[in-house]
């Protein structure tokens, strides 16, 4: 099993029914003891429905883990209210609390740092949204690396990762198929985001099989585009081979059609990579005034 889906099974299932599970069947000495566990518990949970790539299991159950922990706080509570707040400690059950203390912190941190993530003061440019045939997602988006790993590239710092989602709300037929064929937004046809000359251009990439790589030819088959009346350079990348309609020192207009969505660069699977540069520096994006993050819905047509 790849590595990838092994990490999202243990964080964004075995990691919640452990901390949900013992916050209602665990056996607390202390208010404190359960009052610390129960912190840890909020955080995770909170943090996966913030930050959790839920388009892999089903966008449509991303708050499925508050029912239960609303249950397990409610009948955790019913267990511990008649115990002390306080108990003198053995070395076994200090070290337990340091563990869920660290774990606060950290998790704490980190829905913080998601949460700053969804805004950002700089200057956006607005673009038409590049896809137009059904809802998407945004798999990697916002001001922060803990939802958005390009934000740790200056020229990429807002990128925008986008996949496709199926009607059962995932992003394939598969956890991770290697067919290409699998992935609901493999062919789809790609619309240019602004009226503007097309700078740059690669077309014979090959589509790549899941989760190979092309770090040579990092964007893959791509666009560079300069907007109209804008110094913005707009970069669509990982398109499929041989379906980019434009060439370089074209004009195109917004909403042009310019190729299709394909697996080539360095991609692991097929998405839409795109982001905006200003002076080499990377830029907001807004869609319809939307700076979209991390478990963004686009719904197009």
């Amino acid at each position: 099993m790849d590595g990838s889906i092994v990490s999202l099974i243990i964080t964004h299932i075995i990691l919640p029914i452990f901390f949900i599970y013992y916050l209602m069947f665990g056996k607390f000495q202390s208010k404190f003891e359960w009052f610390l566990h129960l912190m840890c518990t909020i955080f995770i949970t909170s943090w996966l429905v913030i930050s959790g790539r839920w388009d892999w299991f089903s966008y449509y159950i991303r708050f499925f883990w508050i029912v239960p922990l609303i249950v397990a706080i409610f009948l955790s509570w019913r267990k511990v209210k008649r115990l002390p707040n306080y108990v003198k400690y053995d070395k076994g059950q200090i070290f337990s609390i340091v563990i869920s203390a660290i774990l606060i912190f950290a998790f704490g941190f980190y829905n913080v740092f998601s949460i700053k993530g969804f805004f950002t003061k700089d200057e956006a440019i607005e673009l038409s949204f590049p896809l137009k045939d059904g809802t998407y997602y945004v798999a990697h988006g916002g001001n922060s690396a803990l939802i958005n790993y390009h934000n740790e590239y200056e020229s990429q710092q807002y990128a925008i990762d986008v996949v496709k989602l199926n009607r059962l709300g995932m992003r394939a037929n598969g956890l991770y198929p290697k067919q290409l064929g699998k992935y609901a937004i493999y062919g789809e046809t790609l619309y240019s985001p602004c009226s503007g000359e097309v700078m740059e251009m690669e077309n014979n990439h090959p589509d790549l099989v899941p989760p190979e790589t092309d770090q040579e030819h990092a964007p893959g088959n791509y666009i560079a585009l300069k907007c109209k009346n804008t110094s913005t350079i707009v970069y669509i990348a990982h398109m499929q081979k041989g379906s980019v309609l434009v060439d370089v020192g074209d004009s195109v207009e917004a909403d042009e059609p310019i190729g299709k969505v394909g697996n080539s660069g360095n991609t692991t699977e097929p998405h839409l990579h795109i982001h905006a540069e200003k002076d080499g520096i990377g830029q907001p994006i807004r869609f319809e005034n939307r700076f979209l993050k991390r478990n963004s819905l686009v719904s197009a047509e």
